[in-house]
């Protein structure tokens, strides 16, 4: 049983339906992950409270115009619970497992993590929205950083075995 044991058995198969509940469920647990860290978590330790509504409602304002800046709250949400886990689940789980078969769930958290800093601090914050590059490098960048691993760390546990029943 162990000698043929993977870190994630993605290519187990399993129901259209139950990868997509199992990704909106692993989108929301790291959505709360995220704000647990980003708002109680890190203020909490002497740190940056994050402010990804805000960053949503000025990227949705430049984007579509004022009257979507009301839309913040959903954007934020709809891209934790549905847009990322997309994401990894269509675009980094395969990437990873074509280039690392054997690299561990957490590994690709954690780089997904990353990845989807580098998108929301550098494409929407900066390219879309006008701001400094990755925030000028404040100490909200780096709680930014962690807050996504975390998010990256708690989709990727979620979604470790890659296909559900």
């Amino acid at each position: 049983m162990w000698d043929s044991y993977d870190y994630d058995e993605y290519e187990r198969g399993g129901s259209f339906f139950g990868t997509l509940l199992m990704m909106l469920i692993g989108g929301a647990l790291a959505m709360a992950a995220f704000d647990a860290f980003g708002q109680l978590y890190s203020p909490q330790a002497g740190y940056s409270k994050l402010a990804p509504v805000p960053l949503a409602k000025q990227s949705l304002g430049v984007l579509f115009g004022e009257d979507f800046k009301q839309y913040g709250h959903y954007a934020h949400y709809a891209m934790g619970i549905v847009g990322y886990p997309l994401g990894y689940v269509l675009i980094a789980r395969p990437i990873s497992r074509m280039i690392f078969p054997s690299l561990h769930w957490w590994v690709t958290g954690i780089v997904f993590g990353v990845v989807i800093w580098a998108f929301a601090l550098y494409v929407m914050a900066h390219l879309v929205s006008g701001n400094p590059p990755f925030l000028g490098f404040s100490q909200l960048t780096w709680v930014a950083l962690a807050g996504h691993i975390v998010y990256g760390l708690a989709l990727a546990a979620v979604m470790r075995e890659g296909r559900y029943v």
